[in-house]
């Protein structure tokens, strides 16, 4: 293949260190970073993405969002899709039945309705922080600048994310992406939308999918791994996502993306 952009997921894939890049994988792309497009891939908001981009060398490239949903580069959207608020409203309702708690993201904003041992995780991992207030507040507040969510993160229980994901597959799969994470994370994204249609939207007359390398280890890695030239799943990673994936490398705690690079870069650049 001939390689024009590489792709990466961060958590589970890119990140060796808990909520950072390793200084072998700093130096990989920084050495490589001005002969192809270098896109980070994540359901990540802006800011959890833009200090990793600094650590790479790379902020002048662009980045994807809310698995999809929000293309930026730099401070400029390039492409932006939401989940309306009334249907926020009605699986918010949905979620506090079975008390599941609802965390809420549009642009570069994250709100959730209190301070719990999953937010203060999230908070860590993604350095980003939260603004703690009710679901319908930021209802309200979205309503009135007339914009939506790209994401929603269901924080609870195994037993109670259980059930409700079963209940959100049923009664909206056909309209939204229903994502699970983990045993107690829940991650909602417009329908339609997926990494793959993130990356789609950055291609050009140079740049097809055939000349993509892409890394991953989640079930919402699929359609991006599957859908471009030369698919990568690390060792960690889901057996689902390693099934689809032209090739299986080292785990993420070993620099397995880096790793991989440092030989398929040479042969295929």
């Amino acid at each position: 293949m001939i390689l024009k952009m590489l792709c990466s997921d961060l958590d589970g894939t890119l990140l060796g260190l808990k909520n950072r890049t390793t200084p072998k994988c700093n130096k990989v792309f920084n050495t490589y970073k001005d002969r192809l497009k270098v896109v980070l891939v994540s359901a990540r908001m802006p800011s959890g993405m833009y200090y990793i981009q600094r650590e790479l060398g790379i902020e002048n490239q662009p980045i994807i969002c809310y698995n999809g949903a929000l293309v930026m580069h730099g401070t400029k959207t390039l492409s932006s899709h939401y989940i309306s608020l009334n249907l926020v409203a009605k699986i918010s309702e949905l979620s506090h039945t079975l008390n599941v708690a609802v965390g809420l993201y549009s642009h570069d904003q994250w709100t959730a309705p209190a301070r719990s041992e999953r937010i203060d995780k999230e908070e860590f991992n993604t350095q980003t922080k939260v603004i703690l207030e009710s679901n319908t507040t930021t209802l309200k507040k979205w309503g009135e600048q007339k914009i939506g969510a790209h994401k929603l993160m269901l924080m609870g229980t195994k037993q109670n994310t259980d059930e409700l994901f079963d209940l959100l597959i049923a009664q909206y799969s056909a309209d939204l992406g229903v994502y699970r994470s983990n045993d107690t994370l829940i991650e909602i994204t417009p329908g339609g939308i997926d990494k793959l249609s993130g990356i789609k939207s950055l291609l050009d007359q140079n740049i097809g999918l055939e000349n993509i390398v892409a890394f991953g280890d989640n079930f919402n890695d699929i359609s991006m791994l599957s859908g471009v030239g030369y698919g990568v799943a690390v060792e960690n990673g889901r057996e689902a996502v390693k099934e689809i994936a032209k090739e299986t490398i080292d785990s993420c705690l070993n620099d397995g993306v880096a790793n991989f690079l440092l030989t398929f870069l040479d042969k295929h650049l």
